[in-house]
């Protein structure tokens, strides 16, 4: 006598979405990697390996702190850049210009550059969660909303600095504070992926109980979870993705909203175990394919970010028109 197993066929179903994404995910960090080589293939390599990690790091935590970010808000529209990590990088590029020239940028060691801005942004991020949510009454959209405003508070201190250093010091700042990934350094993937992956290790116990906060306090709260406690690891987790992948690239505010969103579209569900990896592979296929089809195919020297923040505010509009929660 047989027992016949039965299948979820939504699970099912999501398997395979993953299994597709992961697949046109391989596909074009091959074609980015060994397509349209040119001159010295070793150092090709070199260089395109280098490129394709740091996409690749740097997609994994804009979309794992982008999906979880949304889950503790309970909102579509907002992302970790809302909480100033962004304005707060421009400031601290521009203080270094201001006072000592956009030379310092280059002759300071990259390494104690990144750890600086990675420790003052992690630094920024614990200092507001303690003062306005470490407290038993404090309410977490009061620490988005001051968050909302100090960013202002940076990008308007940023704004007034540039104006008053020099013309060609400004050209140089300008290049530096939109995200690149031509000019990662090597020595640095090495220290972001451990970053990132100690705070994917501290955060995989949390992903159970943030199915149930997606719920809503008062049932997760019904359902025995330690929601204040499960909020502070996670804004902590946050905290340092989107730092060392702000600090090592520079910002990319609409990433995140983009593929958190579509990938609890295409998945179905709020169930972190999917939508997690459907944004990181989201995220990859953006950033490689769309750097593939933009340096390779169509020969643009427009950056890719800006093209990622034009669809990003487009489809940022399109959930405020379709009524996402606010």
């Amino acid at each position: 006598m047989t027992v016949k197993q039965h299948t979820d066929p939504r699970s099912d179903r999501r398997t395979r979405v993953l299994v597709v994404l992961a697949v046109i995910a391989v596909a074009v960090v091959c074609a980015y990697m060994f397509l349209f080589v040119t001159g010295s293939w070793n150092y090709a390599m070199k260089v395109r390996t280098r490129q394709v990690l740091s996409m690749i790091l740097v997609g994994y935590a804009t979309a794992f702190a982008a999906v979880i970010f949304q889950t503790i808000t309970n909102n579509r529209i907002l992302t970790p850049s809302v909480m100033g990590f962004d304005s707060l990088f421009m400031l601290i590029q521009t203080i270094i210009v201001f006072f000592f020239g956009a030379g310092a940028l280059t002759a300071i060691d990259p390494r104690a550059k990144f750890g600086v801005e990675v420790l003052v942004m992690i630094v920024f991020a614990l200092v507001l969660y303690w003062t306005l949510f470490g407290r038993e009454s404090g309410d977490l959209y009061v620490l988005v909303l001051v968050g909302i405003v100090l960013g202002s508070l940076f990008a308007g201190l940023s704004s007034l600095a540039s104006r008053l250093i020099d013309p060609n010091d400004f050209i140089t700042l300008q290049d530096i504070l939109f995200a690149s990934f031509n000019t990662v350094h090597v020595e640095l993937l090495g220290v972001s992926a451990i970053c990132v992956a100690a705070a994917t290790a501290f955060s995989l116990p949390l992903l159970r109980q943030l199915d149930v906060v997606a719920l809503g306090r008062e049932h997760a709260v019904n359902l025995g979870i330690e929601h204040r406690k499960v909020l502070n690891r996670t804004l902590i987790v946050i905290a340092v993705l989107v730092s060392v992948s702000t600090a090592l690239v520079g910002p990319i505010t609409f990433l995140g909203l983009l593929v958190a969103n579509l990938a609890r579209e295409i998945t179905g569900t709020f169930r972190h175990r999917w939508t997690i990896p459907a944004a990181v592979l989201l995220s990859i296929i953006a950033l490689v394919g769309g750097q593939f089809v933009l340096a390779r195919l169509l020969d643009f020297n427009s950056s890719l970010i800006v093209v990622i923040n034009f669809v990003g505010g487009i489809y940022f509009i399109s959930l405020l028109v379709r009524g996402a929660k606010l």
